[in-house]
């Protein structure tokens, strides 16, 4: 199966559902949830972590109204800067857990310190009702029916991943906007370390007689992604491309394209964003490998598998594609809820325009050449 991971790009909204749960309003038919320990990866486990102290800070009334208050319904706020910023006493220990929580979640998707903090909180549900809130964590398995939420006094019930609950429900995730960005740094930096030309490197000398005048590109029109049925918990897809080909100097070289545009499955974007910069390669062909991360993406690891695989190609005269090699490389359990596939492009040309469907046909590009012209 050429297509080893179906898109998984959120589907747009927070249509939560369903659960009534026991609060301090008195007993509702809760849900326990399953018993037995799952297996969880290190993102999952910091923001489970968080989520909890969360939870059990919210149990004080008055900083359950000040955080009612600051986190906006739909909108998503750094949960750092919530409980360092919260006048409440009741959020003081908060605020040492989640920065616990913060460092551990770096440390998982190799970024530096420098990077800041990057776990989140929105709310969602039924923000209206008078019952207690929630503290939810999205579940690591994609296929999961049932999200685990935490209540004020630290008990676990089970959300369901298709039904709205009645209560107000705050969601511990990761900032992929962020992380992604950081992480293309990371990415580009550790492979041009590694010997693959990226835009980290320095361009080769060849390339200056071409950048003096201008250079040609291929330009996405437009882009839309298939609808994968994705639970309302994952929130927005993180989406970004890896354009691979040969440099000028005649090595494999690796370029990074964010599309922090591209939100949702099932709607057509027009970015009129450049994909590929054609003065930087020595064939008139390259391949995109299109994926997404999902919270618990290793950038570091990532560079060092890519790189390991592309630096055993040569240049032997004649195009080579890379869409296989860069698939491969991905370790196994990026597979799961890492940096997914979402689809790849091979043989991307220079004069490529019009519609082209990903090989995996749940991706779709629209192209134009664009030349850009010096300054």
């Amino acid at each position: 199966m050429s297509v080893r991971k179906q898109l998984r790009t959120a589907a747009c909204g927070l249509a939560l559902t369903g659960v009534l749960v026991a609060t301090a309003q008195g007993p509702a038919a809760a849900t326990p949830a399953a018993s037995g320990p799952a297996e969880v990866s290190p993102v999952t486990a910091a923001e489970d972590a968080a989520a909890r102290a969360l939870a059990r800070s919210l149990a004080d009334t008055a900083w359950r109204a000040e955080a009612g208050r600051t986190v906006v319904r739909g909108g998503e706020t750094g949960l750092a800067a919530l409980a360092d910023g919260a006048r409440s006493r009741a959020a003081a220990p908060l605020a040492a857990e989640v920065a616990a929580a913060d460092r551990s979640v770096l440390a998982a998707k190799g970024l530096g310190a420098g990077t800041g903090g990057l776990l989140t909180v929105s709310l969602t549900g039924d923000v209206d009702s008078r019952r207690a809130p929630l503290v939810a964590v999205a579940p690591s398995d994609d296929e999961a029916g049932a999200v685990t939420a935490y209540d004020t006094a630290g008990r676990r019930h089970t959300l369901s991943a298709t039904e709205a609950p009645k209560v107000p429900v705050y969601v511990v995730g990761v900032d992929g906007e962020k992380a992604v960005e950081a992480g293309m740094a990371v990415l580009e930096r550790e492979l041009a370390a590694a010997g693959v030309s990226t835009a980290a490197a320095p361009a080769p000398a060849a390339a200056a007689g071409t950048a003096a005048t201008g250079f040609w590109t291929s330009r996405i029109t437009s882009v839309r992604l298939a609808d994968d049925k994705e639970t309302w918990i994952k929130g927005d897809a993180e989406i970004f491309s890896i354009v691979s080909g040969f440099g000028l100097d005649g090595k494999v070289r690796v370029d990074t394209v964010t599309h922090p545009y591209l939100n949702d499955a099932g709607t057509t974007y027009y970015p009129n964003q450049i994909l590929v910069n054609w003065s930087q390669y020595k064939y008139n062909l390259a391949d995109t490998v299109m994926m997404e991360d999902d919270g618990d993406t290793n950038y570091s690891a990532l560079a060092k598998a890519i790189a390991a695989a592309l630096l055993t190609i040569a240049d032997l005269g004649a195009y080579v594609p890379l869409v296989d090699p860069v698939v491969d490389a991905i370790p196994s359990s990026f597979w799961t809820d890492d940096a997914d596939f979402v689809d790849a492009w091979y043989t991307l040309a220079r004069e490529t325009t019009g519609t082209r469907d990903g090989a995996g046909g749940n991706g779709r590009f629209t192209f134009d050449r664009y030349w850009v012209s010096a300054l």
